[in-house]
């Protein structure tokens, strides 16, 4: 199981580097450039230009390996739930991917609309569970994290899915807004569930029994974090764009269910649900306030980034956070 992890890691890793290193160029040359807020931090202005849509070089990577490994690899009766699961990811990089194409052809850092973008994330979770349901394996029981407690919530579980699921996807999105935070954050919580995947926590398995399918597809996740961070740490050479960013939420999704605690992941992606929380917070202080704000700027990324902090301190800081929570979580789920 070992080998073949590592090998799920590195292949992932290699094929990143290779794909973002050969078209990277063909990306400015379309000059598929990020437009930059005008409201964002005055120095992210010298990011104009910068490729996005780079995270179609870590999906094919995944993608690739995905299929190599069904072959190879997965035992056959977990095919439905890995295919399942990154197929979830991929239509949400697909959400991604029009939302990024809609905002270079405008020029402008607007693509689809809110409701647009939400409506679409809406469909693909909800086609997500009735799949997992079908050939997957997924019930309506929902497993407290430490608390050793489990509660059937009958139909009302879909409709929680639904809103988890969709909110990790948004949060995974808010916190690529600086070079190298997005890929690093969740290459973190990608080893959190390979860890898992290899030895389960005493919550769900006393035995520690393992899941070699949950920890292959996590350390895909991971070796392509890694890898995609070779061109994505300050300073960028490319940016994941809507596409990567909503991809890798529907993967962290994803494993949080195949772990069949998905709750974990508002625990051990806590620094996604800080990134969203202050989004929430600042708007809903501006409107109290007529115009007041409880943050410099929001997410809280920028916030810190106007109290002096670098992108790499930033980004550092979101690893280091997420890597305590996440040994704090397995040691006691």
């Amino acid at each position: 199981m070992l080998k073949v992890f590592i090998l799920s890691v590195v292949l992932t890793l290699i094929l990143t580097v290779l794909f973002s290193k050969k078209f990277i160029p063909a990306l400015i040359s379309r000059k598929m450039g990020q437009p930059i807020l005008e409201i964002g931090p005055r120095w992210h202005k010298s990011k104009e230009g910068t490729p996005t849509m780079g995270g179609l070089f870590f999906i094919a990577a995944i993608f690739i390996v995905g299929i190599l490994f069904s072959f190879f690899v997965f035992p056959k009766e977990d095919l439905p739930r890995v295919w399942i699961t990154l197929g979830m990811a991929a239509a949400f990089g697909a959400v991604g991917f029009i939302d990024d194409r809609a905002k270079l052809l405008k020029k402008q850092n607007e693509g689809l609309r809110a409701y647009q973008k939400f409506l679409f994330q809406v469909i693909v979770a909800a086609a997500y569970l009735f799949l997992m349901t079908l050939y997957g394996g997924l019930d309506t029981k929902v497993i407290f994290p430490f608390l050793d407690k489990t509660v059937d919530f009958g139909i009302a579980y879909y409709g929680f899915a639904i809103i988890l699921i969709v909110g990790v996807n948004n949060s995974v999105n808010l916190t690529d807004g600086i070079d190298g935070l997005c890929a690093s954050v969740t290459a973190t919580v990608a080893a959190f569930f390979a860890v898992c995947g290899f030895r389960l926590p005493t919550l769900l398995s006393p035995e520690h029994a393992s899941d070699p399918t949950l920890a292959v597809l996590a350390g895909m996740t991971f070796g392509a974090c890694i890898g995609f961070l070779v061109y994505n740490w300050n300073p960028a050479r490319v940016f994941m764009g809507d596409t990567g960013s909503l991809f890798l939420g529907g993967m962290v999704a994803g494993l949080a269910f195949l772990l069949n605690v998905p709750l974990v992941i508002l625990v051990v992606g806590l620094f996604y649900v800080i990134e969203a929380a202050s989004v929430i917070l600042q708007v809903g202080f501006f409107k109290l306030t007529h115009g007041k704000r409880l943050f410099k700027m929001a997410p809280i990324h920028h916030h810190f980034e106007k109290c002096g902090w670098s992108e790499p301190g930033i980004a550092a800081f979101g690893i280091l956070l997420t890597a305590v929570i996440a040994v704090f979580s397995y040691c006691f789920l």
